[in-house]
């Protein structure tokens, strides 16, 4: 899964965020959650071998959601990062008049299954440097601000993602493969199926081919790391 918000306008006044304790980090990305509303979310639904669903017809489905509550032109935003998403074609005008509300697909999600998984040992929640998108996801479920506690916020997310999580960055970090999604999925020659970057949707299946590369090339066979050594260590958060 992927998000697309408003960018990160709160930052540590003096030190960049690699070098800030987890708490220090989960308290700036609250800061930052708290006050603004977000824009996008990518789905992307597989099996363990990558396989997408079809309904019985000659296409592969990946859900993207955009939201009417962001107000381009009045919310608090970072503006390098809302030209990015205008530069890659997300349409904020058609957004605010027929996006969905976050309440009513917070709604939804929660009634699809794929919420509050905790009794589901065989769903595993995939993403990428995902401190925000889990606390935009998290602010939107739970209708109310982020705990002020790290460690609420991590129960939190086990509560509703269940009991496998993983963020690739923290994964490809350890493994020396740097840079964002686009030039680790490169680095392993995964390709971007539809869409463009920036486009959570798009995002989120270009996220689960390169997981399925990652764990085939590095997780398959006997290794002196498991790839559950990372289940729940969130780039920025994990503190070990």
């Amino acid at each position: 899964m992927d998000t697309e918000f408003p960018g990160v306008v709160f930052n540590h006044p003096e030190l960049h965020y690699s070098s800030l304790s987890p708490s220090q980090n989960y308290l700036i990305m609250k800061k930052n959650v708290d006050a603004m509303k977000i824009i996008q979310f990518g789905l992307t639904l597989a099996d363990a071998h990558g396989n997408l669903p079809d309904f019985g017809t000659q296409y592969c489905y990946v859900w993207e959601f955009n939201f009417n509550d962001f107000d381009v032109d009045k919310d608090l935003q970072n503006s390098d990062s809302i030209a990015l998403l205008k530069r890659q074609g997300i349409d904020f005008s058609k957004n605010k008049q027929i996006g969905i509300s976050s309440y009513k697909f917070a709604t939804l999600f929660m009634a699809s299954g794929l919420s509050m998984v905790w009794l589901k040992k065989n769903q595993t929640w995939v993403t990428f440097h995902s401190t925000y998108d889990f606390g935009f996801l998290i602010k939107i479920l739970s209708h109310q601000n982020l705990p002020n506690d790290l460690s609420q916020f991590m129960g939190l997310v086990r509560m509703y993602f269940g009991i496998e999580v993983f963020d690739m960055k923290q994964i490809t970090g350890f493994l020396q493969i740097y840079g964002g999604l686009e030039r680790v999925a490169k680095s392993l020659n995964v390709k971007r199926m539809a869409g463009k970057s920036h486009h959570a949707g798009s995002d989120s299946l270009l996220m689960m081919q390169t997981f399925i590369e990652l764990k085939k090339i590095y997780f398959n066979g006997p290794t002196k790391v498991s790839l559950n050594d990372f289940n729940y260590m969130l780039h920025g958060l994990a503190t070990n």
